[in-house]
């Protein structure tokens, strides 16, 4: 058996399932809907909407198999999302990477495998809309297209799921997003002694410049502040604009130390963009830095509030 290998935007990937919010989720009829049809039309005892988890392979949807997950080690969607195209295995007895995989050798028999890499509009894989049967088959051409349409409708239901944790103008998370995201976060931070910081940011003058420039401008200004604010973090840390003109970033595995020199390193970037683009006006921002403590913060909603105080106390200083 060989395992499935990690693919390359792993954390991008765990970030955009994440925000849909809809691991160990009940069922939901929008997905019950699309394996029976698979089932039905591709007349196989097995059809699932997947996702890959982590560790472990998480069915949104299934029918033919009583479980709820299986390890992501033996999965055959594991090996699905590495690749653009569909995975079909004819014959799992046939294939080195499945021949001795317990679910081909023990008494699931699995044989057939056909597997449609589900895609976030960012492209990220979530997982499948996959089908399996207990004899060896042959897929046609038809049957290709078919369950590329079908996942393309499950594809849209997870669009659908994401907008509401995206911020239109900016593309980076919203409020919604941002919560949900950092609560895992940190109930992983308190699992592995892993230190988490968290920055609050507040661009200072952006009434003036929605005054003085137009809305469009001020605008231009957020996605531009996102837009660097993005460059500089890495894929790891969870960035946020949480409303108005009010961003934040959970950085993983970093000290409130750490919090500060990335915060100079934006600094200096949002300097440069002032000094090239001479808008008229410069983009200049106030933040606040908090080491979560989980002795001290029982929430992410009480790390937010000390660390919006602190930032709130830098502004006033510079009035």
């Amino acid at each position: 058996m060989i395992k499935p290998e990690i693919p390359q935007d792993e954390a991008k990937r765990l970030e955009a399932l994440r925000s849909l919010d809809i691991l160990d989720t009940p069922p939901e009829e929008r997905f019950d809907r699309l394996t029976r049809l698979a089932k039905r039309l591709f007349d196989v005892p097995v059809a699932s909407v997947s996702l890959i988890d982590s560790n472990r392979e998480w069915f949104k949807s299934c029918i033919g198999l009583d479980v709820k997950e299986l390890p992501r080690d033996i999965s055959f969607c594991g090996h699905a999302i590495l690749g653009d195209q569909m995975l079909v295995i004819p014959n799992a007895l046939e294939d080195e990477r499945f021949a001795d995989n317990p679910l081909v050798n023990d008494e699931t028999h699995v044989r057939f495998y056909a597997g449609y890499p589900l895609k976030a509009p960012d492209g990220s894989k979530l997982g499948t809309l996959c089908i399996v049967d207990y004899k060896p088959r042959y897929f046609e051409p038809d049957d290709l297209q078919a369950l590329a349409d079908l996942a393309c409708i499950a594809e849209r239901e997870f669009s659908m799921m994401q907008l509401a944790t995206k911020d239109d103008l900016t593309g980076i998370l919203n409020r919604r997003g941002f919560m949900m995201l950092s609560r895992h976060s940190l109930s992983l931070s308190a699992r592995d002694n892993v230190t988490h910081s968290l920055v609050f940011m507040d661009l200072d003058y952006f009434k003036s410049v929605n005054d003085q420039f137009g809305h469009p401008e001020g605008d231009r200004a957020l996605a531009t502040f996102a837009r660097v604010m993005e460059h500089e973090l890495r894929d790891s840390d969870i960035v946020a604009r949480l409303g108005g003109d009010e961003f934040a970033a959970l950085l993983s595995h970093s000290t409130k130390a750490d919090g500060e020199a990335l915060m100079a390193r934006l600094q200096s970037s949002i300097a440069a963009i002032n000094q090239q683009e001479g808008r008229g006006y410069v983009i200049a921002f106030s933040y606040g830095v908090v080491e979560y403590d989980r002795k001290k913060h029982d929430s992410i909603e009480s790390l937010i509030a000390e660390c919006d105080a602190l930032m709130y106390e830098v502004k006033k200083a510079k009035r």
